[in-house]
């Protein structure tokens, strides 16, 4: 086990810590004392347990307003979730609509490619293939 130490708000402090963790202790302890001093700057030199008890009372409240920010973003990353497993979904049922489609369409193709080697001009006796016909003949198609 290391020794660390580690000053707040003047005073040196000796730490024992797992040996690599030396510099996150200081980075730790530095932290702290930088709270300390803001609050000893706007409340004066009230005694080491008052200025460590409102610098931890003030980190905790920190550390609940970040765990309040992380539970709501874990709650929009589930919707996200849950709205792009939907999307997802109607994404494959779209597919499948327009697959059956085109299907339906090359169906109606072919049929329509073997009436006219047949010779016959309107294969389903429907005059809206014809007028499409006509339609597309004046556009030039």
């Amino acid at each position: 086990m290391s020794r660390v130490t580690v000053t707040l708000n003047g005073r040196d402090f000796t730490i024992g810590c797992e040996e690599g963790q030396e510099a996150y202790l200081r980075e730790l302890a530095a932290s702290l004392d930088k709270r300390v001093g803001e609050i000893s700057g706007q409340v004066g030199q009230i005694g080491d347990l008052r200025l460590l008890l409102m610098a931890s009372l003030i980190l905790v409240d920190d550390l609940k307003e970040a765990d309040s920010r992380v539970e709501a973003l874990e709650g929009q990353i589930q919707r996200l979730r849950h709205e792009n497993h939907g999307a997802t979904s109607l994404h494959a049922e779209a597919r499948g609509r327009l697959a059956d489609q085109l299907d339906r369409l090359a169906q109606r193709m072919e049929s329509f490619a073997d009436a006219m080697e047949a010779g016959d001009a309107d294969p389903t006796g429907d005059h809206t293939i014809s007028a499409q016909n006509d339609a597309l003949a004046e556009a030039g198609a």
